[in-house]
């Protein structure tokens, strides 16, 4: 069960690291065990597991482009061949499931998202009603340092769920960090790092002609310092990132 070994994990108020690899892990180090009994459990109150549906078709009637699709979900993780302590995994099982966009909107994105919680401390039981789909997070640092923010509102930046850059081997292979969940609505995110080997101005022109720029409103970047600062404007799971980010650098 997730959080049932190693040291405890860390809590803020916006978010809770529930996996924090400061060493970070390679590819090689990180599997996954997908499977259905990792997939989201109905409630059991008819009534609220019903509001899925009414949240989802009120949705669609005033943005009647939306469409479902799946999504891994979150069950938890184990340690393979290691010490049990959260610092400093050997190898590291990730339990996926599946749910769908409809769902997640209906139970995480619902403002009755706490309803779908159950009363115990155990994070992955305590979420088993909601939809809890895994994103995932890159913490890209530039050859001058500056660390990569994706806007997708004037005042709001985050780290990009995935970035193209130019050419072949401009980046390093990505390493994992963790997971940070947000304390509201309980959405969690898988972060790794990756070091780009382009200046930031090179990754910004790059950006300007990207085929997905339409996905966010502008590429900016923060140095080292100034990320702290930045990351208090950030939804939790990414303040989370952030905070994974600090524990690496350390």
């Amino acid at each position: 069960m997730e959080g049932s070994s190693g040291k405890a994990p860390l809590v803020d108020a916006a978010f809770q690291l529930l996996l924090a690899c400061p060493a970070g892990l390679s590819r090689s180090q990180v599997s996954v065990d997908f499977k259905n009994s990792y997939d989201r459990e109905p409630h059991p109150d008819k009534k609220l597991e019903e509001s899925i549906e009414h949240i989802w078709n009120c949705r669609l009637a005033v943005s009647p482009s939306l469409f479902n699709g799946s999504k891994f979900r979150y069950g938890g993780f184990h340690m393979i061949d290691g010490e049990g302590d959260l610092e400093k995994p050997q190898n590291l099982c990730i339990h996926l499931g599946l749910t769908d966009y409809k769902t997640f909107v209906g139970t995480n994105l619902s403002h009755e998202w706490e309803h779908f919680l159950v009363p115990v401390e155990e994070d992955v039981t305590r979420c088993r009603h909601t939809a809890s789909p895994l994103g995932n997070g890159a913490i890209v640092e530039t050859a001058d340092s500056q660390i990569l923010l994706l806007q997708r509102s004037v005042d709001v930046g985050e780290f990009p769920g995935h970035v193209v850059f130019p050419g072949g081997h401009s980046e390093s292979e990505p390493i994992f960090l963790g997971i940070s969940r947000r304390v509201i609505n309980v959405r969690p995110t898988a972060f790794f790092y990756v070091r780009c080997y382009l200046s930031s101005e090179a990754v910004f022109d790059h950006y300007n002609h990207a085929e997905h720029a339409f996905e966010s409103t502008k590429l900016s970047a923060v140095s080292r310092d100034d990320l702290p600062h930045e990351a208090k404007k950030m939804p939790g799971c990414h303040q989370g990132g952030a905070a994974l980010y600090t524990l690496m650098c350390r």
